[in-house]
């Protein structure tokens, strides 16, 4: 009771009533400074800033016209092979002879090409259907290289045409070469089958490793050209490497996806 008379009679002197109120410390309104200009960014950042995301795939350097797998269409013996891998092949160019019970017979190529696996060796017995070269088509020396991209299904319907793509090559080192620039030219309709990739790329195993997941979807990805570089196309860094890139070459892309403003994420 005592302390309470006190407490009034002090609130009821005169003389106290003119003594300025302090409502925060100094070290309390530069807190309240502080976060008012930390949440003022952060809406005008919500306003006018993006975030951008990417989507990671396997993918291949290749021609736009895909390979094909050349069968021998007798059986016998091989006694003579006329091209090696890498070489370049003309349509109907002879690529192997036969020895059969009719007598010798050429393996010609279907259409032109780069020579990209050949599997048969002279003194080998081949028999009718069987796989003895892949051939990737191309329109001439000039032809240039595309990079395939093979997505899960589930994440193509944000992958826009033109996107931006940065390209790792597995036999250029990314951490002194840096990565090859290009851009989204088409995106698959439908999910692709394990054969129709192997019909594409000429190549079964690689065509597992790409199905791996499930079914994927194909995203061709142009490269940006740059003819001041020993490669022909655009790398992050200056120059690139100082040698040419080969088809059916891996690679791995990373896709970015249209920039998205962070303010949506908040509204229903």
């Amino acid at each position: 009771m005592q302390f309470r008379q006190q407490a009034l009679s002090k609130l009821q002197s005169p003389e106290e009533i003119d003594l300025p109120v302090r409502f925060a410390r100094p070290q309390g309104r530069l807190v309240l400074f502080v976060t008012v200009v930390v949440m003022a960014a952060a809406c005008f950042w919500a306003v006018t800033g993006s975030v951008s995301s990417t989507i990671d795939a396997p993918g291949i350097l290749t021609h736009a016209q895909g390979s094909y797998v050349l069968q021998s269409p007798v059986a016998g013996q091989i006694t003579g092979v006329y091209a090696k891998e890498g070489q370049a092949l003309a349509a109907d160019a002879p690529l192997l002879k036969v020895r059969t019970a009719q007598g010798d017979r050429t393996v010609r190529a279907i259409a032109a090409g780069r020579l990209t696996s050949l599997s048969a060796t002279i003194g080998s017995v081949v028999a009718t259907g069987a796989n003895v070269a892949s051939v990737e088509r191309t329109g001439g020396a000039g032809d240039p290289l595309m990079v395939m991209l093979y997505l899960p299904g589930d994440s193509v319907a944000s992958v826009p045409a033109g996107a931006s793509v940065d390209l790792t090559v597995q036999s250029v080192p990314a951490e002194q070469y840096g990565v090859l620039r290009g851009r989204v030219a088409a995106v698959g309709r439908a999910p692709q089958t394990q054969q129709q990739i192997a019909a594409f790329l000429g190549d079964a195993q690689l065509a597992e490793q790409f199905s791996q997941h499930g079914r994927p979807v194909g995203v061709l990805v142009k490269l940006d050209a740059a003819p001041g570089t020993k490669s022909g196309y655009r790398w992050s860094s200056a120059g690139g490497p100082p040698f040419a890139v080969d088809s059916m070459t891996l690679a791995t892309g990373t896709v970015h996806l249209a920039d998205r403003r962070p303010i949506d994420w908040l509204l229903p």
